[in-house]
């Protein structure tokens, strides 16, 4: 590293340390005298689709610098079936079984520089991340279930003691212990994936309230939801008895006071789970009229929302309902929310906009690893400095992101509240040298 960048690497240190050390203590930020934790969680989800236009494949992973930066991989994601199942279909809508193990990875996109040959039992991702495994044993891969688009027949499975049990049991039974469909070619089969995954993520969006339309919701979700980590956990633990292994266990968890309310037994949750990854993004997008933050640390000044959101909001939030902070892991968005048609004057925020901006993959949605190279390119960076975030705007286009100073910023704030550690959604979205994630390594560094 050349030394001009040294300093200026210690300059946003520096600047981020004084302003989170100066921002007034909340509920989340009160904690600095005797909290400290000697180990963070970094946490990564990678999408199972990346590897197609995104041209993201597991070895990216290892080549970038970011494997060895974190200590979770989230796999995006497993699907539950309407009758309350973990299952791997490669139906339209319902799974992608080629890319998850059937899909020989030629040479050059292969972790250990092999190339798969048609039909072997583990090819695709899954082959791969066992690779990713070899090479860095202190790395825990977790099969995260659900998501946005697939969490429709969660409250069905969580609906009853039986069909909670036979729920849990399909998915240790499917991921942990690997016990694959075999698919045409002979991919699949008894123990194909044993050990790939440790343990199990749960994102259901939402418990008790709307996520996807067409999503089963049940005003029982809220109490059946503990009922499923409890059951998860007992099934984990007696599986562990047999592989002489602990199974982690986390959830992924909603910004939203009002869903937290809706969907979740707060304190009794964290009984269960090794932690819980919180939503620190999609505070705002393109389907409000006006631009807005996505994912700022404070909730800044002159916002036209009351009450609004933002990470702390999120963070104490949890705490008001009785989560521990060090149980409690901030998500960190390595993609942008945009505009196009702004109008009004100044730098572009809180300004009325007519739709979501062109992107690369979805209008209104973009990859850090694109924004960045829109500063000074037309665009120019703006910052709120106590708010914790940034933006680019062009006098047409907005683009509310985090870089890494803003990223950095966010781990100092985990440090100073005694958090958990830092999430991303997702691994695909951060540069070729996994910028991103080396900020959040630097941030989280233990001594």
């Amino acid at each position: 590293m050349r030394p001009f960048r040294h300093r200026r690497l210690a300059a946003v240190v520096t600047l981020a340390t004084v302003l989170v050390t100066a921002a007034p203590p909340t509920a989340a930020g009160a904690d600095d005298s005797g909290n400290r934790r000697a180990g963070y969680h970094r946490v990564g989800y990678f999408t199972q689709w990346g590897i197609y236009g995104r041209a993201f494949p597991v070895k990216k992973l290892d080549t970038s610098g970011a494997a060895s930066r974190l200590t979770h991989l989230n796999y995006a994601f497993g699907n539950v079936s309407e009758d309350g199942r973990c299952f791997v279909d490669g139906g339209p809508g319902e799974g992608d079984a080629w890319a998850d193990y059937q899909r020989p990875v030629p040479a050059q996109e292969s972790v250990d520089g092999v190339a798969d040959a048609w039909g072997e039992p583990l090819n695709g991702n899954f082959g791969q991340l066992a690779k990713l495994k070899a090479k860095h044993p202190d790395l825990q891969v977790l099969i995260s279930l659900g998501g946005w688009s697939w969490s429709t027949y969660f409250s069905n499975a969580a609906r009853t003691d039986a069909s909670r049990k036979a729920f849990v049991a399909s998915c240790i039974d499917l991921y942990l212990k690997g016990n694959l469909p075999v698919l045409d070619g002979g991919s699949g089969g008894p123990g194909a994936a044993a050990g790939v995954f440790d343990g199990i993520d749960l994102d259901w969006e939402w418990p008790n309230w709307p996520g996807e339309p067409g999503n089963v919701v049940r005003p029982e979700d809220r109490r059946n939801f503990t009922e499923l980590v409890a059951e998860f956990r007992r099934q984990l633990d007696a599986y562990g008895r047999t592989t002489r292994k602990h199974h982690p266990l986390t959830a992924f968890l909603p910004a939203n006071p009002a869903a937290m309310d809706a969907g979740y037994e707060g304190r009794e949750i964290f009984r269960y789970l090794d932690f819980a990854t919180v939503q620190g993004y999609d505070f705002h997008g393109a389907w409000d009229p006006v631009t807005n933050q996505q994912s700022a640390l404070r909730v800044p000044s002159g916002a036209p929302d009351n009450p609004d959101f933002s990470a702390e909001v999120a963070i104490d939030g949890w705490l008001a309902r009785g989560a521990p902070r060090e149980k409690l892991v901030l998500g960190i968005p390595y993609y942008g929310r945009g505009w196009t048609g702004v109008s009004g004057s100044g730098n572009g925020l809180f300004q009325p906009a007519t739709g979501p901006a062109p992107a690369t993959f979805e209008a209104g949605y973009e990859d850090y690893r694109q924004l960045k190279t829109l500063a000074g390119n037309g665009f120019t960076v703006h910052r709120d400095l106590r708010a914790g975030h940034a933006w680019l705007f062009d006098g047409t286009t907005f683009w509310t992101y985090d870089d890494p100073a803003v990223v950095l910023q966010k781990t100092l704030y985990i440090r100073r509240a005694g958090l958990a550690g830092a999430m991303v959604w997702s691994l695909d979205g951060d540069d070729d040298n996994a910028t991103l994630t080396r900020t959040i390594g630097l941030g989280l560094a233990t001594p």
